[in-house]
């Protein structure tokens, strides 16, 4: 049974087409840390349970998964949508390395030069430090995630706190993409945006907390 979880606030904007791609999930929870616009309405309509939690996308992403009843998790932004045949991917990873983790591979919703720049550069962080982010999506044995410790309550680079317990070995690139939205480096500049989540993981791996890296760069992981 897989349990899609996915961390919202705000995000009615982009959601709705999050979910009707991923009709074909067993179970899928919005875990909402505070939207005042229609996340709740949206997630209903679309068949998803809609559970209200402080904010805080790690808190938020550990209650999904207490509350989920799966045991496989896919953990999603809600800017994120996977490529089409998403659910053969996650079936052929399950039967194939039942006891690993999954990613899938990252795609920006853009067509502007500067996306395929950044797609290169998450592929070779990706393939460098095994370290993909949550716009990426993380396929997760539950046995696994109970194993590691699971989401903690971190207000930033709690995916990368997650991904680095799991570990480079037990980490698999899924052969689907998942494209997220570019609005982000289109708002940020593409160029300062990755650059600044670039300095933010530097900063992070050097022992800076994420509460004070969120005070800094106000999210800019």
């Amino acid at each position: 049974m897989l349990s899609v979880i996915i961390p919202t606030l705000d995000a009615a904007p982009t959601l709705a087409a999050t979910l009707e791609r991923l009709g074909a999930a067993d179970e899928i929870l919005v875990v909402d840390g505070g939207s005042t616009d229609d996340s709740a309405a949206i997630a209903e309509r679309h068949g998803g349970r809609f559970i209200r939690t402080p904010q805080g996308r790690g808190a938020q992403l550990a209650a999904g998964a207490e509350a989920a009843r799966g045991d496989w998790l896919l953990f999603l932004h809600a800017d994120t949508i996977p490529g089409r045949l998403w659910r053969e991917a996650v079936a052929a990873h399950a039967a194939a390395a039942p006891g690993q983790a999954a990613c899938f591979r990252f795609r920006l919703a853009d067509r502007a030069w500067q996306a395929r720049w950044v797609e290169r550069a998450v592929a070779a962080r990706v393939r460098l430090l095994a370290l993909p982010y949550g716009d990426q999506g993380l396929l997760v044995p539950r046995a696994l995630y109970d194993e590691v410790g699971g989401y903690r309550p971190l207000p930033l680079m709690e995916d990368v706190d997650l991904v680095r317990r799991i570990g480079r070995r037990r980490l698999v690139l899924l052969d689907e993409t998942a494209s997220t939205s570019s609005t982000r480096w289109r708002r940020d500049g593409w160029a300062r945006r990755s650059a600044r989540n670039l300095f933010c993981l530097a900063l992070y791996r050097l022992g800076m907390s994420p509460a004070r890296l969120l005070r800094f760069y106000g999210g800019a992981a």
